[in-house]
């Protein structure tokens, strides 16, 4: 009998909020693969080598695997990537050598999406600002039977401006509709002319709602500014559960505290983790809600994803399709 691959986990950390065996998620799929697995919560750059040496196949979430690291591991044959981006590994390194290359897609739509209209509706809903409230006992010493210091809003009738229109983007939008908003579609260029895209300043200037859902480029990094926020309508509120570089951070700080935007619902941070001089991290601002980039990370994501990966792998060595292979 064959003896098994061995598989290395490089930072299964990034996935599960505890040890491999903790009851958070279940890895009966991954464990029912004939691999010897090894798994670490974590891996610094100079461990990478070290650790897959001798590795089949690794699964990798962050952790960076370039040309020169591919170079010293000749017995690896897959990198299962468990996530959709795959910036994180050399391509054509590992196309040169003969490594598959493979990653997840569509596992945290939902969870994206009750994301994106949480911070929505709590920022709409003025919470940060009633809870505030409550702990400084100002209903209880209210003359009436409710508190209304602070405006209310409704998400019905509002325009919804989503920049991105891949899966994520179409779930915000179907959700956005449900609550009885119009949605707005930001065009990748002036050749696109169907119907309900508009050029990304018309969009700016129109939407009650901004959400991001693009993927982190050069054509994309910086897309919203000083420039592009001072476009946006005074009461709008910007969402990014995208990623950090999109957003010009501190032009955002700048356009919350001088009143010149509602508010910002933001998950994602250009550098991550971030340093305590990151701008809207100081901020101390009822208009603004920041989340350590967790929209994607419910239990059942999460769950998804491995169950994935595994599917992956198993594609793989049953000699079958390479599944959403990126190689």
């Amino acid at each position: 009998m064959a003896a098994n691959r061995c598989g290395v986990f490089v930072d299964t950390g990034s996935l599960t909020a505890g040890a491999v065996n903790a009851p958070d998620l279940d890895f009966a799929a991954i464990r029912a693969l004939p691999i010897d697995w090894q798994y670490n919560p974590a891996t610094n750059p100079d461990q990478v080598v070290e650790r897959l040496q001798g590795a089949a196949v690794v699964v990798t979430n962050k952790v960076v695997l370039d040309a020169s690291r591919l170079a010293r591991l000749p017995d690896l044959e897959l990198i299962a990537v468990a996530a959709t981006g795959v910036n994180n590994v050399d391509l054509e390194a590992a196309r040169n050598q003969g490594i598959g290359v493979c990653n997840v897609t569509g596992y945290a739509t939902p969870s994206v999406v009750q994301h994106v209209f949480m911070l929505l509706l709590c920022l709409l809903r003025r919470l940060p600002a009633y809870t505030t409230a409550l702990e400084q006992g100002r209903w209880q010493q209210s003359p009436h039977f409710c508190l209304l210091d602070y405006p209310i809003e409704e998400l019905q009738d509002k325009t919804l401006g989503i920049i991105g229109y891949g899966e994520l983007g179409r779930a915000v939008a179907g959700m956005g509709e449900a609550f009885g908003m119009r949605s707005l579609i930001a065009r990748r260029d002036r050749r696109d002319q169907r119907r309900g895209r508009v050029d990304l300043d018309e969009l700016l200037q129109q939407a009650d709602v901004v959400s991001l859902h693009c993927p982190l480029s050069e054509q994309t990094r910086q897309l919203i500014g000083a420039d592009q926020l001072a476009l946006m309508k005074a009461d709008a509120i910007l969402i990014n559960t995208a990623r950090g570089g999109i957003v010009d951070e501190s032009a955002l700080y700048r356009a919350l505290a001088n009143g010149r935007l509602g508010g910002a619902g933001i998950d994602v941070l250009e550098r991550e983790p971030p340093d305590e001089k990151t701008p809207l991290l100081q901020a101390r601002l009822e208009n603004l809600i920041v989340t350590p980039h967790i929209a994607w990370a419910s239990r059942a994501a999460r769950q998804r994803l491995l169950d994935q990966v595994a599917r992956n792998i198993d594609s793989y060595l049953r000699g079958g399709p390479l599944r959403n292979a990126v190689v």
